[in-house]
């Protein structure tokens, strides 16, 4: 959660909304970082999840994701929940929970829907006051 702490902290520098990711290997190294880039860039799908997802998918060389583990600062929301689900990621832990568009239990649970063909396991509340405390101040300034 340290290193997804560190990506968040980069994200204000550029407008964006302090939420950092990385995706561990079957081996615990970091092989995909990401942080939140939508005002950088324009791109309304550059949240951390997706752009770290992306990242370990180039490093391994293909969109299957099995045996990894993403690590985020906040509860995905829908569309990362979407493609946690089909990058095959075999767990999610997340920092600080998301009560107005979390999809890993707060306001859906996509992560664990039954219905699906792939369901991570997932780990809430991984440093959350640091996590949580990030988000706060970054609105309390604007």
């Amino acid at each position: 959660m340290r290193a997804a702490l560190a990506e968040a902290a980069l994200a204000p520098g550029t407008g964006d909304v302090p939420v950092g990711a990385v995706v561990l290997g079957p081996d615990g190294s970091v092989i995909g970082r990401g942080r939140n880039e939508r005002e950088a860039t324009g791109d309304p799908t550059g949240h951390a999840e997706v752009l770290a997802i992306r990242d370990a998918a180039r490093a391994v060389g293909g969109w299957r994701l099995s045996g990894c583990t993403l690590v985020v600062t906040l509860e995905p929301c829908t569309m990362c929940a979407g493609a946690i689900v089909l990058s095959r990621l075999d767990r999610v832990v997340y920092g600080a929970v998301d009560e107005k568009g979390g999809a890993a239990g707060s306001l859906w649970d996509v992560l664990r829907d039954r219905r699906l063909n792939h369901r991570p396991e997932v780990i809430e509340g991984v440093l959350a006051p640091e996590c949580a405390a990030l988000l706060t101040d970054f609105f309390r300034a604007l």
